[in-house]
């Protein structure tokens, strides 16, 4: 049978550290524009407690989205041991293109993914370019979509990226300002024949894009008299806390149902992070949808607190951080089952069970 498989990966992140206490010169107002007088050391203590953000990442000026993606992919090319050119399709997701870090320009003409193409020298002609736009569950998106690809014979080898610089698309005077960071992460897929069933077991993806569109979009700043960008991430927290609660918990348990196994029998579940909070939820009410109260102890994962809300990146530096067992405790072993989950603007949400080769 034929099977998906990730065959490296590679991450970056950016060196330079923004601490919570960097932003204590910041003026914040609310969502009606009016300052908030309250000390912004209280500010940022409720932030914190909420999110359990400490630091981010912030990328250098001379440094663009598409750059982090290079640098990403290069590990992942490296680590599968591949011939670059051997490459059918550059898969980059993305949300805001290359930022201009001085007048916050945005610039996705040409692609990012062609782009990244270009800056790793690829020849092939027959390597297809392809932008993922699809919020934060992009870089999932973008792994299914290799899996149809492989899955229709149209492709061999993908090379998918997820990369961004937030915080170059932030309000400095809205207090999400703290939660976005900057960052990327790749696999290499390849489409493998077996006769045991691995790599990708199920998947699935929804998109609420009626009343839900608004949850996460553009927007000026919330200071009348800024005179910066006019593209802003307008982030409307209790929604998205509500509806990430409602659905991504019963999408998840469909992906492992539909797979034939049960919660048990899955040794992790990469979550996106946009905050520590609703991801505690999450994973509390994925194991109450199963009845069971008590959750294994390194079943989930948690980078936010220290590399912030890097929306397409997390998940796969995550999964190349245990990959390389770079992250605390966790690894992942042959045969391991792992879910790899997301939710973001759009609104949308996807989900993959992925079974670790033997």
């Amino acid at each position: 049978m034929l099977n998906t498989i990730i065959t490296g990966s590679g991450h970056f992140l950016p060196k330079k550290i923004v601490k919570n206490q960097d932003f204590l010169h910041y003026e914040f107002y609310d969502e009606q524009g009016i300052f908030i007088e309250k000390p912004v050391s209280e500010i940022i203590q409720k932030f914190q407690e909420i999110t359990e953000i400490e630091e981010r990442r912030y990328a250098e000026p001379s440094d663009f989205t598409s750059d982090l993606a290079v640098y990403a992919a290069l590990r992942a090319i490296e680590d599968a041991g591949i011939d670059k050119e051997e490459l059918d399709y550059v898969i980059v997701a993305n949300n805001y293109g290359d930022i201009d870090p001085v007048y916050r320009q945005v610039d996705n003409m040409p692609s990012i993914a062609t782009r990244v193409k270009h800056k790793l020298g690829i020849k092939n002609n027959r390597c297809r370019p392809f932008d993922m736009l699809f919020g934060c569950p992009g870089w999932i998106e973008g792994v299914i979509l290799s899996h149809h690809l492989f899955l229709s014979g149209t492709a061999k080898k993908t090379l998918v990226i997820g990369a961004d610089t937030l915080s170059r698309a932030v309000d400095p005077h809205d207090r999400t300002a703290m939660i976005f960071a900057d960052g990327a992460g790749a696999v290499v897929l390849e489409a493998r024949e077996s006769d045991k069933k691995e790599g990708i077991i199920s998947y699935d993806t929804i998109s609420d894009s009626l009343d839900e569109m608004g949850y996460l979009l553009n927007d000026v700043s919330l200071k009348e008299e800024y005179d910066g960008s006019k593209v802003n991430i307008k982030m409307r927290g209790r929604k998205v806390y509500e509806y990430a609660l409602r659905k991504v918990p019963a999408l998840i348990k469909r992906v492992i149902d539909n797979s034939g196994m049960n919660i048990e029998d899955i040794q992790k579940v990469l979550l996106h992070q946009a905050n520590a909070k609703m991801d505690h939820a999450m994973i509390e009410r994925l194991y109450k949808l199963y009845d069971i109260l008590e959750i294994p102890e390194n079943v989930a994962p948690m980078t936010v607190q220290k590399f912030g809300n890097s929306s397409v990146a997390t998940v796969p530096t995550m999964y190349d951080l245990i990959a390389r067992k770079e992250l605390n405790n966790h690894e992942f072993h042959p045969g391991d089952n792992i879910v790899l989950g997301s939710v973001g603007a759009g609104m949308n949400i996807n989900a993959i069970l992925y079974k670790i080769p033997q």
